[in-house]
C-alpha cells in the first residue's frame, strides 16, 4: 500500500513537472515566431535537436539490448510518428486554418479519446466519476483557452485539430507501455529519431515554409538570442518533457496520466503570468479550478474500483 502511494505520488509529481517544462514551449516558441521564425522551422529545430541530444545516451543505453527494439517497434513509431511529430504537423497545420486557442481545445481532447477508445476496445464504460472528472476537465480547458466556437470555421482546420488530438492520445498511450523494457530516456530518444526524419522529409518538400532568422526574441521585456531560445525549447521543453511524461505514464497509466496533462494550461498562464506580465481574466481562473477539480475527480474514479474489488480482513 505505501509502495502503491509512493509511485503515484512520483507519477504525479513527474506529470506536473512534465507539463510545466511543455507549458514553456508556447513561451519559447512565440519569441522565436515573432522575431522571424516559420512554425515549421521552430517545429523541426525543436525535434531534430532534442533527437541528437538524446542519440548519445539512448545508444549507451539500448547497449545489448537492440532486441528489446526489434520487438518493440510498433510502439516506438506509434510514439515518434503519431504523439511527436503527427502531432507536431497537425498543430501547426490546424492554425493556418482556425484560431490557435480553438486548435489547442480539440488537441487536448486527446485525452477524451483515448478514454473513448479504451471504452470502445474494451467494452467496459468508465465510472460515472471518471466521465464527470472527463467533463469537468474539458469545461476548465474551454474557458481557460477562451475559445468561443462559432460558425464559419474551416473543416481542414478541424481535420488537423482532431488529428493532434490523436496525437496526443498517442503520447500517453505509447508513453504508459512499459512490457516491452526500453526505459523511459531510450524509448523518447527513439521517437524523437523517427519524428525528426519525418519532420526533415516534410520541410524539405516545402509542406512546412522553413524560415528561421538571427533575429533576437523577446521574453520579459528583453532580448535573448534566438539560438538560446532554441536551447530552451530543446533541452527544457521538449527532452526534459517528454522524458518526464514517459516516467510520469508508466506510474500512472495513460488515462490518469493523460487528464494530468490537463495542467498544462495552468502552466501556460503561470508563464504568461511571470514572463509575459499578462494578468488571466476570471473565466479563465474559473477555468483553472474546473481542471484541477476534473484530475482529482478522474484520480478518484480510478481507485474506485480497486477499493471495491479489494478483499475484506475477516478475523480468523
Amino acid at each position: 500500500m505505501t509502495t502503491t502511494r509512493a509511485v503515484s505520488i512520483a507519477g504525479f509529481l513527474l506529470a506536473v513537472a512534465s507539463a510545466g517544462s511543455f507549458a514553456l514551449s508556447g513561451i519559447f516558441a512565440s519569441a522565436l515566431m515573432d522575431a522571424g521564425w516559420s512554425a515549421g522551422a521552430a517545429a523541426t529545430a525543436r525535434i531534430v535537436l532534442a533527437a541528437l541530444v538524446l542519440i548519445v545516451p539512448t545508444l549507451v543505453m539500448l547497449r545489448r539490448s537492440w532486441g528489446l527494439v526489434r520487438s518493440a517497434w510498433g510502439p516506438v513509431l506509434l510514439f515518434g510518428l503519431l504523439a511527436v511529430a503527427g502531432c507536431q504537423l497537425a498543430f501547426f497545420l490546424s492554425v493556418q486554418f482556425i484560431p490557435p486557442s480553438l486548435a489547442l481545445l480539440i488537441e487536448f481532447m486527446g485525452p477524451v479519446l483515448l478514454m473513448l477508445w479504451m471504452w470502445a476496445r474494451s467494452r467496459v464504460a468508465p465510472g460515472a466519476v471518471t466521465m464527470l472528472g472527463a467533463a469537468l476537465a474539458v469545461l476548465g480547458l474551454v474557458a481557460v483557452s477562451g475559445a468561443v466556437i462559432g460558425g464559419g470555421l474551416h473543416p481542414l482546420g478541424i481535420v488537423f485539430a482532431l488529428i493532434a488530438a490523436v496525437g496526443n492520445a498517442a503520447y500517453y498511450a505509447a508513453g504508459a507501455k512499459a512490457d516491452h523494457g526500453i526505459p523511459p530516456l531510450p524509448f523518447v530518444g527513439l521517437g524523437l529519431a523517427v519524428a525528426a526524419v519525418l519532420l526533415v522529409v516534410v520541410s524539405a518538400t516545402g509542406l512546412l515554409p522553413f524560415a528561421a532568422t538571427d533575429a533576437p526574441g523577446v521574453i520579459a521585456g528583453r532580448e535573448f538570442s534566438p539560438w538560446l531560445l532554441v536551447a530552451g525549447m530543446v533541452l527544457i521543453s521538449t527532452v526534459l518533457a517528454y522524458v518526464l511524461g514517459v516516467a510520469a505514464a508508466r506510474r500512472l497509466g495513460a488515462t490518469v496520466a493523460s487528464f494530468t496533462g490537463y495542467s498544462e494550461p495552468l502552466f501556460g498562464i503561470f508563464w504568461t503570468i511571470v514572463l509575459l506580465s499578462v494578468l488571466p481574466t476570471g473565466m479563465q481562473w474559473l477555468g483553472a479550478a474546473l481542471i484541477i477539480a476534473g484530475v482529482v475527480t478522474v484520480k478518484i474514479g480510478e481507485l474506485r474500483p480497486r477499493a471495491q474489488t479489494r478483499p475484506r480482513y475477516s478475523p480468523s
